[in-house]
């Protein structure tokens, strides 16, 4: 018997995956929400507790303190640490580095879950398993370790050396991990990605219920606050509605001229240098496996720009869009106020494609929105117009080797060729890795498109943790069977350091 086929094997028997699912609950019930400074403890009870995992499977790992950022009220925050983590020196073998996330997105009952995010519930007969970051990235971090205790518990050899990166702060903008992967990467021979040959992370998800894909870009993004004030103090408006000019009236109509309701962007110079799609090109996302009732199920009503399926592919993978996130200094109870505010802050963001850059997109945003606001005519004030994060875009060759490792898992793991994607969202360390490693990049789902990662009652079916599972542990197999070609001069890719989010 093959190790692959003893690995699967060991994957399939009930018990295991009853094992693997009880290893998501215990990751799930750690609350370990990044953007709550309340929680900060339990992330870092969350990165002790993974910690302890990995070492479970014969991981010898390293935790990096990352140091502090400001918190909302000025005072230093700690960051939770990072782990580093390696198995494996065999200099015959290539050598894989994984990335993921073991922080989430906030979340409350009340918001809508039907159950309490943060207790896994499992439904056998529905085959799902609801909570908060089962799919958004417990889920995907816990395959890994499943894929590792499936081989340690049977003796097995690995086929391929591997490293680990695993962070706690990618939802609330992975503070520190650019400099740690920067720092880590000139160590060469010395430090944890000596030899890596290509990264793999698990981040996101097929584009539907059924059909698996393996990812090769993703948008940049560049997230802006407006700033506009008025009056002193802020006015009743019976007694000064009509009398003075309202912060409110004026972000309204100047956030109302960013983009039309058909998502074409309005700021001057949006799309330069964007070449539109070649005949080959949109072949290939009319031949992807999506249809209008994918998006319908995925968004939960009939609200698609088009009724055609590769311009809305496009929409989301190849073109810009900008999108208007919330207003703060408003109102946000449901007593009636009637209260005009002082000061108002807008907020949206531009998720980028290839050739732009945040910095690039930053000076035309501010151009148009003080033009803009200019037009308005008014006696309030722009206060500013800032970008608070931003994150180049990333595409990369998804012919070369790594890629056809990750279609030759998937075809055996789900019996289907992978579709091959750009993602609409935004991930700024898979760049980061490549550009501090020159190596290839790849990002190779476990979930579906239709689990709801940061939104309420977030799903991860039993049929993609345990399948994910198969699928990772298979790529590594593939991975070892590779022809490699000679790696490229590290900092050679399109990008650099980035601010994330």
């Amino acid at each position: 018997m093959s190790n692959l086929t003893a690995f699967l094997d060991y994957v399939k028997d009930n018990d295991h995956q009853d094992a693997f699912i009880q290893r998501l609950s215990d990751a799930v019930a750690i609350k370990s929400v990044s953007g709550d400074p309340s929680l900060r403890s339990n992330v870092q009870d969350m990165v002790n507790w993974f910690e302890g995992q990995l070492h479970d499977v014969g991981v010898e790992t390293q935790q990096v303190d990352l140091g502090y950022q400001n918190g909302a009220d000025g005072q230093p925050l700690k960051v939770p640490n990072a782990i580093l983590g390696r198995i494996g020196s065999d200099p015959k073998k290539k050598t894989v580095l994984v990335y993921g996330h073991m922080d989430v997105q906030p979340a409350d009952q009340q918001d809508g879950w039907n159950t309490d995010p943060f207790t896994l519930t499992v439904d056998k007969d529905a085959g799902t398993m609801i909570g908060r970051g089962a799919t958004d990235d417990k889920g995907p971090i816990c395959a890994w370790v499943n894929a590792l205790e499936a081989h340690k518990a049977q003796g097995l050899e690995l086929p391929v050396n591997m490293r680990f990166c695993f962070e706690a702060m990618e939802e609330s903008g992975g503070e520190g991990l650019d400099e740690l992967i920067y720092t880590e990467a000139a160590k060469g021979d010395q430090g944890y990605f000596d030899n890596v040959d290509c990264v793999c992370i698990s981040d996101n998800y097929w584009l539907n219920a059924r059909s698996p894909i393996v990812t090769y870009g993703l948008r940049g993004i560049a997230y802006f606050e407006v700033t506009i004030t008025g009056p002193g103090q802020d006015l009743h408006s019976g007694m000064w509605g009509n009398v003075v000019y309202e912060p409110m009236t004026d972000l309204v109509n100047l956030m109302s001229q960013l983009v039309r309701n058909d998502d074409h962007i309005m700021i001057d110079g949006a799309y330069d240098g964007i070449s539109d799609p070649t005949p080959d090109e949109i072949a290939q996302y009319k031949a992807m496996d999506y249809t209008l009732d994918d998006l319908k199920q995925a968004v939960g009503g009939d609200v698609a720009l088009s009724d055609d399926v590769a311009e809305l592919l496009m929409g989301r993978m190849r073109w810009p869009s900008l999108s208007l996130h919330g207003i703060r200094g408003a109102s946000s109870d449901d007593s009636s106020a009637t209260v005009i505010p002082a000061k108002v802050i807008g907020k949206f963001s531009l998720r980028l494609v290839p050739p732009q850059t945040p910095e690039d997109i930053e000076k035309k945003v501010s151009d148009y929105v003080h033009n803009v606001f200019k037009s308005l005519d008014t006696k309030s004030t722009l206060t500013s117009i800032t970008m608070t994060s931003g994150g180049l875009p990333w595409i990369t060759d998804d012919t070369d080797w790594n890629y056809q490792a990750a279609d030759a898992a998937t075809k055996d793991v789900y019996d289907k060729t992978p579709d091959h994607t750009r993602e609409g969202g935004s991930i700024p360390v898979v760049l980061t890795f490549s550009d501090a490693l020159g190596v290839s990049c790849l990002l190779l789902p476990v979930g579906r498109g239709d689990d709801g990662a940061h939104s309420t009652n977030e799903k991860l079916d039993i049929s993609n943790y345990i399948g994910g599972t198969k699928l990772l542990g298979t790529y590594l197999y593939k991975v070892a069977e590779a022809d490699v070609p000679a790696k490229k001069p590290a900092g050679s890719n399109y990008g650099r350091k980035q601010r994330r989010l």
